[in-house]
C-alpha cells in the first residue's frame, strides 16, 4: 500500500481532520473522535489572521496561538515575557482568519500559576475575548487544579509536559524524562491531566519510547514535538516548518519552505527596482 492509500481519507470525508470537508469549526470531540479512529493529523502555530487563513485553507484541523510568538513574532529572547493582553490580540485575529480549525490559545506565564481563579480570569478572557475554542497550559501536577477548574466551567484544556518552555529559567532546554524516575513521573503527570478532564496533551521532547507509552496509555490524543513518531499527532512552530526562522533551528523540526530566502530576494529585488527607476512603471500609475 502507497503513502497516498494509506493517507486517503474514508468515503466520509467530512469525519477527518486533515483533508475533511464541511465548513463548520471543528470541535474537541472531533479531536476525541479522530483518536478512536486512530487517524493522525497535524497542528501548526500561526500568530496572525493571513498566516491562519492560508493553514486553515490548507486543511490544517487545530492551529494553536502558542507563547512561541514571544521567540518568532515579537522579538523575545524566550516565552515568559509574553502578556495576556498580547496574547488575546493575536489569538483574536487567529480566530478572525480561521473558519473550520480549531483554536487553541496558550496562557502565558504568569496568567495562572496564582492558582484555579487566576487561570479561570485568563482562560474566560481568551475565550470571551478573543474567541478561542480552547487554551493550552504548561505543567503537570502542579496545574492540575487549574486545569479542573477551567474544564468545570466548560472551558476545553489542552495540557503540555516534557519540555515546558515557560520554566526554561529552572529547567533549560533539554529532553526530559530520560531516567526511570523522570518518565515514571511524566506517565503519572499525563495521565492526572487526563483524569483532571485535559481533552488532548502536548509532549515537548521527550524520549520517543515514552512519548509512545504515553500514547497507548492515555485515550485522550497526544501531539508530539520532538516526542518521536508514535504519537497521535505532530505540531510544528510555523515559522521553523517553512524556513522563516533565522539561525539555528530546533533538531526535530523539519523545514518544508525556505520563506526567509524568498522574502529576502523579494525584497532585494523590489529595492533594485525602486533604486533603479523601474518601479512604479505606467502599469503601476494613475494619471
Amino acid at each position: 500500500m502507497t503513502l497516498q492509500a494509506a493517507q486517503k481519507p474514508p468515503a466520509d470525508g467530512t469525519k477527518t481532520l486533515y483533508g475533511g470537508k464541511g465548513s463548520r469549526r471543528l470541535s474537541v470531540h472531533d479531536i476525541a473522535a479522530a483518536k478512536t479512529r486512530g487517524e493522525k493529523w497535524p497542528m501548526l502555530t500561526a500568530y496572525d489572521a493571513m498566516t491562519a487563513s492560508v493553514f486553515d485553507e490548507a486543511g490544517i484541523p487545530v492551529i494553536l496561538v502558542g507563547d512561541s510568538m514571544g521567540n518568532c513574532h515579537l522579538g523575545y529572547d524566550t516565552t515568559v515575557p509574553v502578556t495576556m493582553d498580547e496574547m488575546a490580540l493575536l489569538s483574536a485575529a487567529v480566530v478572525r482568519g480561521t473558519r473550520r480549525a480549531l483554536v487553541v490559545g496558550d496562557l502565558p506565564f504568569g496568567s495562572y500559576q496564582e492558582g484555579p481563579v487566576q487561570a479561570l480570569r485568563s482562560a474566560t478572557r481568551l475565550v470571551k475575548e478573543a474567541g478561542v475554542q480552547a487554551v493550552k497550559l504548561e505543567g503537570g501536577e502542579r496545574s492540575l487544579p487549574q486545569t479542573e477548574m477551567l474544564v468545570q466551567a466548560g472551558i476545553p484544556v489542552m495540557s503540555h509536559l516534557g519540555l515546558t518552555p515557560q520554566s526554561v529559567n529552572t529547567m533549560g532546554y533539554r529532553v526530559q524524562g530520560r531516567s526511570d524516575e523522570a518518565a515514571h513521573k511524566l506517565l503519572r503527570d499525563a495521565k492526572a491531566a487526563q483524569d483532571a478532564g485535559a481533552f488532548a496533551l502536548v509532549l515537548e521532547l521527550v524520549p520517543a519510547e515514552l512519548a509512545a507509552e504515553v500514547t497507548r496509555s492515555l485515550h485522550i490524543p497526544v501531539i508530539g514535538i520532538g516526542a518521536g513518531p508514535d504519537t497521535d499527532a505532530q505540531v510544528l512552530v510555523w515559522t521553523d516548518m517553512a524556513g522563516l526562522t533565522g539561525g539555528k533551528v530546533p533538531r526535530f523540526s523539519k523545514q518544508y519552505a525556505n520563506l526567509r530566502e524568498t522574502l529576502g530576494d523579494a525584497a532585494r529585488a523590489f529595492a533594485e527596482d525602486v533604486a533603479g527607476g523601474s518601479f512604479p512603471a505606467e502599469e503601476h500609475t494613475f494619471h
